[in-house]
């Protein structure tokens, strides 16, 4: 298993760990982002980070994983691959979290929701609610980082690979706003 900063400087040398002045899918502004896509896209890589975050579930019992698109949709797959069961994502349609192309979750069906980055939770939490809905039973979220501070709003169970103390602002309280940098948005929410 990688240790934290074993992750951290894979992060820094695949240039998913940046620095600038960004707008995140929260809404909140960061000195820093973290794009798990350039880290995910060397399939070693991939491979040896979410079999990591799949040992952290291995004693539950499992029998699909879920993640939210876009960010989810990689880390899920390898996850559910890693567990060896079944991987779907949710997607939004009209600004709320579905499941789309033929994607179904039978009632009682023990549920693993996984994404690549939780800042406030809010995307796995609304594909928690969404499979709840379902009558699924979500055991567990996951993600590979957890830049929540410890304030992630999930009604399941969390684990994560690594935790960033990354600052997060309001637009109105961000330092970089005030010195006049603009925000670029990097997510997949738009």
């Amino acid at each position: 298993m990688l240790n934290e900063k074993e992750i951290i400087t894979l992060l820094r040398e695949t240039n998913a760990l940046i620095d600038g002045h960004f707008l995140l899918s929260s809404g909140l502004h960061s000195e820093s982002y973290v794009q798990c896509a350039l880290l995910l896209k060397d399939p070693k890589i991939a491979e040896k980070i979410c079999t990591d975050l799949a040992d952290k579930f291995r004693n539950e019992k499992i029998d699909l994983v879920v993640g939210p698109a876009l960010g989810g949709v990689i880390v899920a797959y390898e996850v559910a691959r890693q567990l060896g069961v079944p991987n779907i994502f949710a997607e939004r349609e009209n600004g709320q979290m579905t499941l789309r192309r033929g994607f179904s979750v039978e009632k009682g069906k023990n549920v693993l929701v996984i994404e690549d980055v939780i800042t406030t939770g809010g995307s796995s939490q609304e594909v928690v609610e969404l499979l709840e809905s379902m009558g699924a039973n979500v055991i567990a979220a996951g993600s590979i980082i957890d830049r929540s501070k410890g304030e992630v709003k999930l009604t399941v169970p969390f684990k994560s690979l690594l935790k960033l103390d990354i600052k997060t602002y309001t637009k109105e309280k961000c330092p970089l706003c005030a010195d006049g940098t603009e925000a670029i948005k990097p997510g997949s929410r738009r």
